[in-house]
């Protein structure tokens, strides 16, 4: 679909995408729910009024909200079909902050048009029972709804519920959206539901990591200077640390923006309560040529060889056994070339992440085949296929993960005082029951964080006396 502007031309502020926005979703906020707590936020309350003054003041008949706590699949987003959409803040003693809004049927009946033959589930009532979806919105929505609808907006809403695709997946969805809006001729404004890093502080609500104060500064800059190639390509290992929720509905908005001059600006940072809360506005300007979807395609094929081609021996096997699997049913065979330095045997540890997230982690704590090769080979299908926290990946995912080879040292019985969770890894075993963590993960910082977890994976009550093994371990990546 091509937009009825040309590039160059100055677009209406009567139509198209008029304001986008990224606004935190803290409950806390809302005084109703805060009851006073909500003081220490005073700058993104502050910051979520300017954008909710300045949305209406353009006079938006829809607001399209992207939100991370709806219904998420993983294969595709989803866009709420109902005709009236309504929630309240009775699960965060609030009931009286209620919503009630029509769905621009209009809207969603053109994106069913742009969006035909993509991932994308349009969640009408049929829908809703099929998937065992329930009709209310989330906070994610009501939370920035609140400010919109203190300035004065009363008129009609699109959800989007993001998916947990690859993230240039996201950014091309979101571009299709974005083609919608600007042929549908109406005034629509757009926000980005989601907080920053949750793990700021000791305390935080899932944990805490230094590089989660990294992560939201780089982000926080990225956004000011709209530099859409930075986002997208964030280091995956910084993104899994910090704990977001945020970044999948930025990458969509980013997708509604692509195409078009934008001007941001960042209204606020801050991060009290050990999440950290921003506030940006995007005032979308005249069409600019090309797309830069293009440009971050060929981008991500030059990562993607400039990856393979540093690859370590291990994790090349490790990848290259997972793809002959996923494409054939078979396991491949093992290599004639084995440098002599892996050509014993050992336990391995397979780690296969996709942008940041784990997709799969499984490994063998002793040798079990008859060499190490054959070791990664069984142990790099089993963790893309049989991990009984993923569904198996699946051949378009391949290009997207990131692999990592843990070949371990042999197992020493140990203490509590002699561990240290950045050199050792730890088996704990009790009764037949064995958990193990490796060594050096974010987020497990102390001796007793890691051998808690150890304990939970192996369901080893915490008062139950153990035995503490230690191990030390060689990464390839």
């Amino acid at each position: 679909m091509t937009s009825s502007s040309r590039p160059g031309e100055k677009r209406s502020p009567e139509r198209g995408l008029i304001a986008a926005a990224l606004s935190p979703h803290p409950p806390i906020i809302v005084p109703e729910v805060g009851r006073g707590e909500e003081r220490v936020t005073e700058k993104t309350i502050e910051a979520l009024t300017t954008v909710g003054r300045r949305f209406v003041q353009r006079q938006p008949e829809t607001i399209f909200v992207i939100t991370p706590h709806g219904p998420a699949f993983a294969d595709a987003i989803s866009i709420r079909a109902q005709r009236r959409l309504r929630g309240d803040l009775g699960g965060f003693r609030a009931p009286e902050v209620s919503f009630d809004y029509e769905t621009d049927m209009d809207l969603v009946s053109a994106l069913e048009k742009s969006l035909a033959g993509d991932p994308v589930i349009f969640l009408d009532e049929a829908k809703l029972g099929r998937y065992r979806v329930g009709p209310e919105i989330d906070h994610g929505v009501m939370v920035p709804l609140y400010f919109l609808k203190k300035a004065g907006f009363r008129e009609k809403l699109v959800v989007v519920n993001i998916g947990f695709l690859p993230y240039l997946d996201l950014y091309a969805l979101g571009r299709k959206i974005g083609f919608a809006i600007e042929e549908s001729g109406k005034p629509v404004a757009v926000v980005a539901s989601g907080d920053l890093s949750h793990r700021l502080i000791p305390g935080a609500p899932a944990g805490y990591s230094p590089r989660g104060r990294e992560f939201d500064e780089a982000l926080a800059n990225y956004l000011g200077a709209f530099d859409v190639t930075s986002i997208l390509t964030m280091d995956g290992s910084l993104i899994e640390a910090a704990g977001e929720c945020g970044l999948r509905p930025i990458i969509i908005l980013l997708g509604i923006l692509d195409g078009l001059e934008v001007r941001p600006q960042v209204l606020s940072y801050e991060g009290p309560f050990g999440v950290g809360y921003c506030v940006a506005l995007f005032e979308p300007g005249e069409k600019r040529p090309g797309s830069r979807l293009e440009v971050l395609r060929r981008e991500f094929q030059a990562r993607l060889e400039e990856r393979r081609n540093r690859e370590s021996f291990p994790v090349r096997i490790a990848r290259e056994s997972l793809e002959h699997y996923v494409r054939t049913g078979r396991f491949m065979k093992p290599p004639e070339d084995v440098p002599e330095e892996f050509r014993g045997r050992a336990g391995v540890f397979v780690s296969i992440h996709r942008e940041g997230a784990l997709r799969g982690c499984i490994g063998t704590t002793g040798p079990v085949r008859k060499n190490l090769v054959e070791e990664i080979i069984h142990n790099a299908v089993e963790a893309g296929t049989r991990d009984p926290r993923f569904p198996p990946v699946t051949e378009d995912e391949l290009d997207y993960l990131d692999y990592s080879v843990d070949i371990l040292g042999p197992a020493e019985l140990t203490d509590e005082e002699s561990l240290d969770p950045r050199k050792y890894g730890v088996i704990v075993e009790a009764g037949g029951r064995r958990g193990l963590l490796l060594p050096d993960l974010d987020g497990v910082d102390t001796v007793e964080e890691q051998i808690a977890i150890a304990r939970r994976k192996a369901g080893i009550s915490p008062g139950e006396k153990v035995r503490l093994y230690r191990f030390t371990v060689k990464r390839y990546h």
